[in-house]
């Protein structure tokens, strides 16, 4: 029997005095995408953390297709698209670059690129609609691009999850619509994304499930019923939706 893609079982993440994650538990299956709702410290950046194994819990456990996370970041098996405010953009790293780091787990001894990862990168790159700007300085692209740069890296990875955190803040409409179509097609080919959101009102149509985060998990189920302003107002303490 297949194991879940991701299970976060009873998690609890501390900072110092400050509690991030509260006995946090969630079940994701394989090619699902699914969305992460939670106010401004709800835990939404711990939990992407947790996961991928680069924070380690006070209690429970987090298993990626039934193993420890750090297995599966050992075999470049996570993607990630980082808040932008987490980047250095100033840094002298081309798109192609950028893009070539997903690529670093399939590298051998000699850490050299091959023709299947230059390969891999550049049908990484025409995938996003990137092909253009592959010799830009990084921080040289739009918010959106910046955006489709780190998905093209994700998928020249060969990431079988994808962990997205704010990927339509900033974002112009081309981009945020060729990053759904992305999503979406990578669900459709066996990838589990979870995406960390504060735009509500896109969910429906790009997630199949929604998570409400505070801490812990309030709830999980469709989009449809996770954002009714009852269950929102546990998570936000007033009624999102109509907040315009």
């Amino acid at each position: 029997m297949t194991s879940p893609a991701i299970v976060v079982e009873n998690v609890t993440v501390h900072y110092g005095e400050v509690l991030a994650l509260d006995s946090a538990s969630l079940t994701l299956d394989h090619s699902r995408i699914c969305g992460l709702v939670g106010m401004n410290g709800s835990g939404k950046s711990t939990l992407f953390k947790t996961i991928m194994g680069m924070v380690k819990p006070d209690s429970g456990r987090v298993l990626i297709n039934g193993h420890p996370p750090m297995k599966t970041r050992k075999e470049a098996g996570i993607g990630y698209v980082p808040q932008s405010e987490d980047v250095d953009w100033a840094f002298p790293l081309s798109v192609r670059d950028v893009v070539m780091m997903g690529r670093y787990g399939h590298l051998g001894f000699t850490r050299r690129p091959r023709k299947a990862d230059r390969d891999a990168v550049e049908q990484a790159l025409e995938r996003v609609e990137l092909g253009e700007f592959a010799d830009r300085q990084i921080g040289q692209l739009s918010g959106g691009q910046k955006k489709r740069a780190f998905v093209a890296r994700g998928i020249a990875q060969g990431a079988t999850m994808m962990l997205l955190d704010e990927p339509f803040a900033g974002v112009d409409k081309r981009s945020e619509a060729t990053i759904t179509r992305l999503l979406r097609e990578l669900a459709a080919d066996g990838a589990t994304i979870l995406i960390s959101t504060h735009d509500l009102h896109a969910l429906p149509q790009l997630c199949d499930e929604a998570v409400l985060l505070m801490r812990k998990v309030l709830m999980h189920g469709s989009p449809d019923v996770v954002l009714q302003p009852e269950n929102l107002a546990m998570a936000f303490g007033l009624d999102v939706m109509n907040r315009g």
